[in-house]
């Protein structure tokens, strides 16, 4: 079985969709699914407004057409609501062919913060977009509820996992004795970097990342360690540096630094709403609270054997299994399952679940 991805979002980027599909791709190989990504660097390109490091592709249909037909994928799925995501729409569409869709981003609120742009506008952009799928894959149950309420349909679990083989617990201390509060993530306006570094707490503060509001924040904040983007096993090792990750963004759909840092042991400090509220598990993983500061010094008093035993359970296995099943009960086998049946699944679980139908 081949199934075409379609993402405005791939290497040379890093953030959260590009490691989702790229981890994807490894678990759906285990299973004998091949996995193929229509991406930018196929496409003639320019840099996206104040992210000019991403760069946003310019595809024309016929090219894209040219590039489906020639993979002849059994299944389709859209990744991304950008330029090559409507493009891949457009063709399945016009075509009467199948296909899904995944709610990464929160577009509404990131362009009313960056462009002012009202969100109800961008709201009924996206409804569009994704009303035309056969099922819409989003991470976590208050995501799937609020989308919902928002008039999206055929809403499907689709939860995230972790490599506890790479994010685990290290007998590292990179940044002093501490405490250590961290933030890792992309720097920019929407992640609310500054609830984080505005906080009275004891130690010091330290950010891995980078974004278009690196330079700024460091100028404001020169107290704070700034370290620039880091990967593998050198991100690894900040987490586990760490004695609070600490994570102030309202606008996540999932987090997958949430993730990260409990795998290696790290208590997460973070606001109670989408993303934390469904990966953190109050009191034992990590603190939600809106006073974020109270979280943090909560969060230090936190069994770190104990946040890493609870990430263990989020495995990739189970989420390519359950993506897997998705796509063959949207595009392949007729009617999807119901939003209300999709929020009764658990958003991670250890045991394996019964592989599905391919």
């Amino acid at each position: 079985m081949r199934i075409l991805v379609a993402s405005d979002a791939w290497h040379p980027q890093v953030n959260g969709v590009v490691r989702t599909y790229e981890r994807l791709a490894i678990e759906l190989a285990a299973l004998g699914v091949e996995m193929t990504v229509l991406a930018p660097h196929e496409f003639r390109t320019l840099p996206c407004p104040t992210y000019p490091e991403i760069r946003l592709a310019l595809p024309g249909l016929s090219r894209v057409a040219k590039r489906i037909r020639m993979l002849k994928p059994d299944a389709v799925h859209i990744a991304t609501e950008g330029p090559i995501g409507w493009m891949a729409r457009r063709y399945c569409h016009t075509r009467g062919i199948r296909f899904t869709t995944s709610f990464h981003t929160r577009f509404p609120e990131y362009l009313r913060e960056r462009f002012f742009i009202p969100t109800g506008l961008t709201l009924a952009l996206l409804r569009r977009f994704h009303s035309a799928g056969a099922g819409l894959m989003v991470a976590t149950p208050t995501l799937a509820r609020e989308l919902e309420s928002q008039g999206f349909e055929r809403v499907l679990p689709w939860t995230r996992g972790v490599d506890t083989g790479l994010f685990r617990p290290r007998p590292v201390r990179l940044f002093g004795e501490g405490p250590v509060f961290l933030y890792v993530g992309r720097i920019a306006t929407e992640k609310n970097i500054a609830a984080f570094l505005d906080l009275e707490l004891p130690g010091r503060k330290v950010v891995v990342g980078a974004g278009p509001d690196l330079q700024p924040l460091q100028a404001k904040y020169p107290d704070v360690l700034f370290t620039g983007k880091k990967t593998g096993e050198e991100l690894a090792e900040c987490y586990a540096s760490a004695d609070v990750f600490v994570f102030p963004s309202r606008t996540d759909t999932f987090g997958m630094v949430l993730l990260e840092a409990m795998a290696s042991g790290l208590p997460v400090a973070a606001l109670p709403v989408c993303g934390p509220q469904d990966v953190v598990t109050d009191g034992i993983t990590g603190v939600l609270s809106n006073d974020l500061r109270q979280a943090a010094l909560a969060a230090l008093s936190l069994d770190r054997a104990r946040v890493a035993d609870k990430a263990a359970e989020y495995s990739w296995e189970h989420a390519a299994r359950l993506f897997l099943a998705n796509i063959t009960g949207a595009c392949l086998n007729g009617p999807q399952r119901t939003a209300q049946a999709a929020r009764k699944l658990p958003v991670a679980r250890p045991a394996r679940p019964p592989q599905a139908r391919i």
